[in-house]
């Protein structure tokens, strides 16, 4: 079992990180906290879980521990796979995600992708004993970045992340645009993160 990963970062989009290890690049899957953990940085190390299937051979890399505790704890809810963990700390920060639970906020979770009502419960129920081991030690929250960019390249790195996350293309496409006309001046893990709760 892969622990983490050291080494330079290669490769960044909101979806992926490449980190060059002793001459080998790993793909990683990764969220939207630890991608905006990751901006601006070289020198990185992801902790890491691996998914094996017989049809894939999946590495999720996260900035933190905290994250993929959590990540472990949402696969081992019935219905919850890798992409719709990843997907929901996408779309919460660890800290937020461990709020929702908590506090059995079943509607924040539901306007997750792919989390419908009976899911949302299923998590609550599942994990609500479970999160407060996690969050010993707050803060969970991963600090943001707001690097702003022009918005050409801002529009096209979120499709593309998107698309990567499984949306439609041109669906994305609308969804980023409309963001951007609200916030011209929005980061791209912000757009993201708008785009997971109207997609």
């Amino acid at each position: 079992m892969i622990e983490y990963i050291k080494g330079t970062l290669a490769e960044l989009t909101p979806a992926q990180a490449v980190v060059e290890c002793c001459g080998v690049g790993y793909g990683l899957n990764i969220s939207l906290n630890t991608y905006s953990a990751l901006q601006e940085r070289k020198d990185v190390k992801l902790f890491v879980y691996e998914s094996i299937r017989e049809d894939a051979h999946v590495l999720y890399g996260f900035s933190e521990k905290r994250e993929r505790e959590l990540f472990l704890l949402l696969v081992s809810v019935s219905g919850i796979g890798g992409n719709t963990a990843r997907m929901i700390l996408s779309a919460l920060t660890p800290a937020e995600l461990c709020d929702v639970i908590g506090t059995g906020n079943e509607k924040v979770l539901k306007a997750v992708k792919g989390i419908g009502l009976k899911t949302a419960q299923r998590i609550i129920v599942d994990l609500k004993d479970k999160i407060s081991t996690v969050m010993d030690g707050r803060d969970g929250s991963v600090s943001v970045k707001s690097s702003v960019a022009e918005s050409p390249e801002v529009l096209d790195e979120a499709v593309a992340a998107l698309t990567m996350l499984g949306f439609p293309s041109a669906p994305s496409h609308k969804v980023a645009v409309a963001i951007l006309k609200e916030e011209p001046s929005a980061p791209v893990e912000r757009v993201i993160k708008l785009a997971l709760k109207r997609l």
